[in-house]
């Protein structure tokens, strides 16, 4: 089964921002919709972002809305989550997923997904 690869997680202090990206080496990128989910300890997973298979077109969770960007560079077949102004409930383990069509905010709509990277934001 073809897998992504997230990176870019880590420890940041609170206010600080990570860019995590999302690449897919064994998929043409361009052609899915690509969202970014998280799961909080304890918690379900939970939807963040996603974007359409021609980047023209992007949502977000309430939880995010005005500190993260979702972008795609198809030419590197990479998917980018830019998060600012973290908060410490933002930690959780980042996946991303990919699906044909609009996909959107339900997991049920990826066929792809990434083992996650964990982000931890410090207070």
């Amino acid at each position: 089964q073809e897998q992504l690869i997230e990176s870019g997680g880590g420890v940041v202090q609170a206010g600080g921002s990570l860019r995590l990206s999302c690449a897919a080496p064994g998929l043409t990128f361009r052609l899915y919709a690509v969202g970014w989910f998280r799961q909080i300890l304890g918690k379900e997973r939970e939807f963040v972002a996603h974007i359409n298979w021609r980047g023209d077109f992007a949502e977000y969770s309430d939880s995010v809305k005005g500190r993260g960007t979702i972008s795609r560079d198809d030419a590197k077949n990479t998917v980018y989550l830019q998060m600012n102004n973290l908060k410490p409930e933002d930690t959780a383990v980042y996946y991303c997923a990919a699906g044909l069509g609009t996909a959107g905010r339900e997991e049920t709509n990826y066929n792809y997904w990434g083992q996650g990277t964990q982000v931890t934001v410090s207070s």
